[in-house]
């Protein structure tokens, strides 16, 4: 037991700020704006703390399931952080296009920075770096198609007739998820692996201290979920309220809230990258913006048709555009089953672009 406490110190410090937080949340939202936007960015602090503890447990059942469940519990486990954080901040009357700005937000860092900078990392170690690219066209293929039917054809939908199409998008976004869900898991579970060969490991690692239960990663991994839940509900209070008439770009809550959940991602990839293991990268990056937009998406419109209150799901002129250019880059790269350092370079400018015009409010 004291064993299991010091491994999850991070969730155990997490757990005393939200204990805190909750103490101290009127004094927080009365003291001032500094103050608040103080406590909102410590607040941040732990729930990436909390979210990597989750990432991690998600990995330890990824190990034990292997390709592709294990890449599918990974995404999964950081879209559901996301769809908390979502949700409890459209709670508290956020943004109305805050669920459009996580998401575009989501497939640029997924996309571009994690897979365009675990590209050009591995590309700059090993060179070419291989994996399967039956993975990327599905993935891609499924983005594009994802994004359009829920973030670009919005646009051209009468308000009057939001909730009808809100109800087409869940039933399609479902559709879309089952079907790919079956393929991945069934006859062409083989589109999302790729055979490297086996690196002997070290004596000294053979001797590994003895694996955690399935039942206790499963148990831990849905509490840190509660507690990322409880830490963001303070959070998105004390953050509104921090950065109110401040200046900064709408956009800049949306980055936040897709960075805590994708924190946890970066590092395993870029592990991933720099092993020379460039499937699992192809998988996390891509998997997680499908997962982002093919979950999260259905998720919330379900709530916009509970409350009655719709969202901004259709994208601006110029995230359209990243978008295209983004999967068109996407898919000429990742065409040959092969990355280099040349390819991640150009996602990582498109994702230092997306970051430039965030900046400028674009």
């Amino acid at each position: 037991m004291l064993t299991l406490l010091k491994q999850e110190s991070f969730l155990l410090l997490a757990l005393l700020a939200a204990a805190v937080a909750y103490a101290l949340e009127h004094w927080l939202l009365h003291s001032g704006q500094r103050v608040a936007l103080v406590g909102g960015l410590v607040l941040i602090g732990f729930i990436v703390c909390a979210s990597m503890r989750v990432a991690h447990h998600a990995e330890l059942l990824a190990e034990k399931v292997g390709d592709p469940y294990g890449t599918m519990i990974l995404t999964l486990s950081a879209v559901l952080v996301e769809v908390v954080i979502l949700a409890i901040m459209m709670s508290n009357e956020a943004s109305p296009t805050l669920v459009r700005d996580t998401i575009y937000s989501a497939v640029m860092l997924d996309i571009n920075g994690i897979l365009g900078l675990a590209a050009l990392m591995g590309g700059i170690k090993h060179g070419e770096q291989s994996y399967n690219d039956d993975s990327a066209r599905t993935y891609s293929v499924m983005i594009l198609t994802a994004m359009g039917v829920s973030m670009v054809v919005p646009e051209f939908i009468p308000k009057a007739d939001w909730k009808l199409y809100s109800a087409f998008t869940i039933g399609a976004m479902v559709v879309l998820y089952t079907l790919f869900l079956r393929m991945q898991v069934g006859p062409h579970s083989y589109f999302f692996s790729y055979s490297y060969p086996e690196k002997r490991r070290p004596k000294a690692q053979a001797e590994e201290a003895p694996a955690m239960a399935l039942g206790t990663s499963v148990a831990i991994l849905v509490a840190g979920v509660v507690l990322i839940g409880a830490l963001a509900e303070v959070m998105s209070q004390t953050l509104d309220l921090g950065l109110e008439g401040s200046g900064a770009p709408p956009v800049m809550t949306a980055i936040l809230v897709a960075a805590i959940s994708a924190a946890p991602e970066i590092l395993t990839a870029l592990r991933a990258a720099l092993a020379n293991r460039m499937q699992s990268v192809v998988n996390i990056a891509l998997g997680a913006s499908l997962s982002t937009v093919i979950l999260t998406v259905p998720v919330m419109e379900a709530m916009a048709l509970y409350t009655g209150q719709p969202f901004q799901m259709a994208m601006t002129p110029v995230q359209t555009v990243m978008v295209l250019i983004t999967l068109v880059v996407s898919a000429i790269n990742l065409n040959d089953g092969e990355t280099n350092a040349i390819e991640g370079m150009t996602h990582f400018v498109l994702f230092a672009t997306f970051i430039m015009l965030s900046l400028l409010g674009v």
